[in-house]
């Protein structure tokens, strides 16, 4: 596979997961291409995070002994969410309805939910950022809402509850990650 064909794969598949195409959830196959597709995804999607929270804290001049730190802890905070929302999906799943697929077959299609976190730089904006990053938490939810559903054939119930479980808590950590950071800017 060359270079024009994985950027063209990334990109069809980031359009597929934005638009929030069922079919394409329900055919997302657990290989190692889509595995490398899903962790790009979300590697963007921490870069992304990183980005706009870097250009915030140089606003509010943040010392480098802090910059560098708080640039960390927002790259991981993203990846490690993503592993344990996956790992949420994949325990909450079990306990409602015995589930074939093994985490590591949930790996991909929660990593292509969190298409919409790309444009997680966007929460840079003055007066709307706090808005942009709900609408793509929002957005990234009902897309693990969709995978989950078609991947786990159940239904949509079960699918929201499944993504909610996991949902709430990464918010929470977000939220603490960002009142953390804004401490250590002081």
């Amino acid at each position: 596979m060359n270079s024009n064909d994985s950027k063209s794969g990334l990109r069809k598949t980031l359009w597929n997961a934005l638009l929030l195409n069922a079919n394409f959830y329900e055919h997302a196959r657990n290989t190692p291409r889509n595995r490398r597709i899903a962790l790009t995804i979300v590697v963007l999607a921490a870069f992304s995070h990183l980005l706009g929270s870097a250009i915030i804290l140089l606003i509010n001049r943040a010392p480098i002994s802090v910059l560098l730190p708080a640039l960390i802890l927002d790259g991981l905070s993203v990846v490690g969410g993503y592993y344990l929302w996956t790992f949420m999906v994949f325990k909450t799943g079990q306990w409602l309805k015995p589930i074939d697929p093994t985490y590591g077959d949930l790996l991909s299609p929660i990593g292509f939910a969190y298409a919409p976190q790309i444009l997680n730089f966007l929460t840079l904006i003055p007066l709307l950022g706090q808005t942009i990053e709900l609408v793509l938490a929002v957005w990234s939810l009902l897309a693990v809402i969709v995978a989950v559903r078609q991947g786990l054939d159940i239904s949509t119930r079960q699918s929201t509850l499944i993504g909610l479980v996991g949902w709430i808590p990464i918010q929470i950590a977000i939220g603490f990650v960002q009142v953390l950071e804004q401490e250590m800017v002081k």
